[in-house]
């Protein structure tokens, strides 16, 4: 759950083939890479060497990576992001399908004293882990077919994150030592995540539990200890209890619309005072901080998003794929279906590039031209729709990529 992609098989399923989510962490390491790239061998001889330094015995360390190889299909599944340049309304249809809700009530009986467990021990709801649950693995179905050693390897020596997947491969020779993986047959997802809910190996080794009470943390076989593991995480990464995390809203005529976006915060006392208000049941505590976020403009959908939607930035930080999933586990808690409006037309991933380069050359920081809305390129985009006297929704149309 730093869960960092879909199985292509659910992918395809979903008509998202490619789709490859980067872990949070992948995308907020800093500091100097460590060593990476040249001869593949010479490479893994470093390894092995830090390995040493830690501690661990020399014949563990050739044990683990004795079969051990770099896969290109991995390199492959890194660099698709396509996917990414949907927008809110065609994602989250294509992820979410009555069968998908059907399967998640289902399992939500059938774990029924599991979920009970997760919410007693960590406060976290059980639409929030089915949501994780369906779109990691569809509910364990399809776990990924990569050899996890390999792909930590592969990706620990492509010069691209080494910062965040060199830690990961050393953590994984820790859980080979607790027998927590086989680096010649245990499998999972491109990025190196394991089981049902799609764990790295250091997350594993920190949260993982035998919820089950077999005497072992098997994240692959045991639904319970996937979700329990995945519940302690959640709640290790700042998840509050009895507190909900996003809400779908309806917003009075003539808001200013400025004072919407992730970084902008207000109590929902203020927001109530502004005229916001649930679209199906009463807001959140008033004390609580809360942000207005127009995934699509002011004439789409509408949600107030609170503290917790936070730790989903903390998975993923594909703002779309966040507030899918955030928005789906409202859903399996039996929200209805959001009002998806009249949003105006958006940007292609072509358009949107473009757009970001043009917001780069005005000064702003939008995390790179790379297509995908994220939210430093709606800060960006809504500053200069109040620069240019436009509705500053932080949507960005073609409109205004021809007014820059």
């Amino acid at each position: 759950m730093r869960f960092a992609c879909l199985s292509k098989p659910l992918l395809l399923a979903a008509g998202l083939a490619g789709l490859s989510a980067l872990p949070a962490a992948a995308q907020e390491a800093t500091g100097p890479k460590p060593p990476c790239g040249g001869e593949f061998g010479t490479w893994l001889e470093g390894v092995k060497a830090e390995a040493a330094a830690m501690g661990h015995a020399p014949e563990t360390i050739n044990a683990f990576f004795a079969s051990v190889r770099p896969d290109e299909a991995v390199l492959r599944a890194d660099r698709a992001q396509g996917v990414f340049q949907r927008d809110f309304i065609d994602f989250s249809r294509r992820l979410i399908s009555e069968n998908r809700i059907a399967n998640g009530r289902a399992n939500a009986e059938k774990h029924d004293a599991v979920f009970d467990r997760i919410e007693a021990e960590y406060g976290v709801p059980r639409g929030v882990l089915l949501a994780f649950w369906a779109f990691e693995t569809d509910y364990g179905a399809v776990q990924g077919d990569f050899n996890t050693a390999n792909a930590l390897a592969t990706l620990a020596h492509d010069c691209r994150r080494p910062e965040l997947f060199r830690p990961q491969l050393l953590a994984a020779i820790e859980l080979y030592e607790r027998g927590g993986i086989e680096p010649a047959s245990t499998t999972g997802a491109w990025a190196g995540e394991i089981g049902q809910v799609q764990m790295l190996p250091q997350d594993i080794i920190e949260n993982g539990v035998d919820g089950d009470g077999d005497g072992r943390v098997d994240l692959k076989g045991s639904a319970a200890d996937a979700l329990i593991s995945g519940g302690k995480m959640l709640s290790s990464l700042g998840w509050r209890p009895n507190e909900p995390w996003l809400q779908e809203i309806v917003l009075p005529q003539g808001i200013d619309l400025r004072l919407t976006g992730l970084d902008q915060k207000k109590t929902v006392s203020e927001w109530q005072a502004l005229g916001v208000t649930g679209r199906n049941g009463a807001l959140g505590a008033g004390n609580l901080p809360a942000s207005v976020l127009l995934p699509m403009g002011q004439g789409g959908p509408a949600f107030l998003a609170y503290p917790n939607f936070d730790v989903y930035f903390e998975w993923n930080q594909s703002l779309v794929y966040v507030t899918t999933a955030a928005y789906f586990a409202n859903r399996l808690e039996g929200a209805p279906v959001y009002d998806a409006g009249n949003p105006a037309p958006g940007l292609s991933g072509e358009q949107m590039v473009r757009l970001q380069e043009k917001l780069q050359a005005r000064g702003h920081d939008v995390g790179g031209a790379d297509g995908i809305l994220g939210e430093k390129t709606r800060e960006a985009v809504q500053a200069e729709q109040e620069r240019l006297g436009l509705p500053a929704d932080a949507w960005p149309t073609p409109g205004l990529l021809e007014a820059l």
